[in-house]
């Protein structure tokens, strides 16, 4: 970190994918920074850096957020998931098995921000038919257009997730 005087630095303790991280940061580092420079998770993706992309989203407590407007001392005390969070390759959550049953990725960059984002939006209730997914997954672009099978693949995963008590 730049040693500049004047800018102020902050202890952060958060939890990142499970794991406890105990870091100093500058004041005005963006969490998807702290994730993709110092914790090297660079499955979250830099799309526009201005919130309008969600090629950046991650879970905070559960809840997506943009993390290139979320400042990393926001997260104190917070748990943070990112894809590299979200099952294994040997156990896919079922959204990514959703999502590669469908065929819905095509470039993949903004594939890591889809999942987790429709990972909320089965949490929240939100995935019940093909208009409301399209209206809640709207934050979240993809260049490639695979939107319709990205639609499908959320219902999907929701409809496995209830099966299994996960919904």
């Amino acid at each position: 970190m730049d040693e500049t005087p004047g800018r102020s630095r902050l202890m952060l303790t958060c939890e990142v994918n499970g794991e406890r991280v105990a870091t100093e940061v500058e004041a005005r580092v963006t969490l998807l920074d702290l994730l993709r420079d110092r914790l090297r998770l660079t499955g979250t993706k830099k799309g526009c850096n201005e919130g309008a992309c969600g090629t950046c989203t991650v879970l905070v407590d559960g809840r997506r957020m943009n993390s290139c407007l979320t400042l990393a001392v926001q997260c104190n005390g917070r748990k943070v998931t990112t894809i590299e969070g979200v099952g294994a390759a040997e156990t896919l959550h079922p959204v990514q098995q959703a999502f590669i049953a469908h065929d819905a990725l095509q470039c993949g960059y903004c594939t890591p921000g889809q999942i987790l984002s429709a990972i909320a939006c089965i949490a929240e209730g939100h995935a019940t038919d093909p208009d409301t997914v399209r209206e809640w997954m709207s934050g979240n672009i993809c260049r490639c257009s695979a939107y319709p099978q990205i639609t499908a693949a959320v219902l999907d995963a929701a409809g496995r997730m209830e099966g299994q008590g996960l919904a």
